[in-house]
């Protein structure tokens, strides 16, 4: 089965499209730590992920890491389609989470198809406003939600068997804070009997407490 029909956009391109598509990309194979991209980079290809994930962040300054967004199989990375869209190079990172297959589509053939085949236009943009959707919404939960909250809904979207194999710097970056931030609140979910907590690990004693505040809307 061609890997176009893993996605759903793809699978209504004329048959001319689709093979001109294939023969000018390749699939590539990342293992689990690779930097896909880094900051000051031009983007050349673009990347849909067929296994695995790749973590977008950015870097500040001081080294503080600030979580954008994942890329999961079936998707692209809006960023990249924004560095190939604009010819600009990368403002942020992205880290292979897992080993990842991916198809890679050099530019040219990727500035080609876009002009010349609508079905593929409209995937490239339709995967853009989704992805833009979804940073629209994290700033809301940065900006707008309290971070206990968010804290509750990832714990409990990363269990497994009751054990998360987290750090407490790792949830830091995923929510768009400090480790000091997670820490203290973690220490309030322990005291509260909800968590229990060791180095690189952290299981969930008490769902319930968790559940309630992760719905809870003040």
């Amino acid at each position: 089965m061609s890997w176009t029909q893993r996605f759903a956009e793809l699978r209504t391109l004329p048959a001319d499209i689709a093979s001109d598509l294939q023969t000018r990309s390749r699939v590539v194979h990342l293992p689990a730590g690779t930097r896909v991209f880094e900051v000051g980079q031009h983007a050349q290809n673009m990347l849909l992920l067929l296994a695995g994930s790749v973590r977008v962040q950015q870097v500040s300054d001081t080294g503080r890491e600030v979580f954008l967004y994942r890329v999961h199989a079936g998707e692209s990375c809006i960023l990249t389609t924004a560095c190939m869209l604009a010819d600009e190079d990368y403002a942020a990172e992205g880290i292979a989470e897992t080993d990842v297959e991916a198809v890679a589509i050099p530019r040219p053939a990727f500035d080609d198809l876009t002009g010349r085949s609508v079905q593929f236009r409209t995937f490239v943009f339709r995967a853009y406003s989704r992805r833009i959707a979804d940073l629209f919404a994290l700033i809301d939960d940065i900006v707008f939600q309290r971070i206990d909250v968010r804290l509750a809904e990832r714990l409990l979207a990363l269990e497994q068997n009751e054990v998360i194999h987290a750090t407490h710097q790792a949830l830091a970056v995923e929510l768009g804070t400090a480790r000091e931030v997670i820490s203290r609140t973690l220490g309030e979910f322990q005291r509260r009997g909800w968590v229990e907590t060791a180095r690189g690990e952290i299981r969930i004693a008490q769902r319930t407490g968790l559940e309630q505040l992760a719905r809870s809307v003040t």
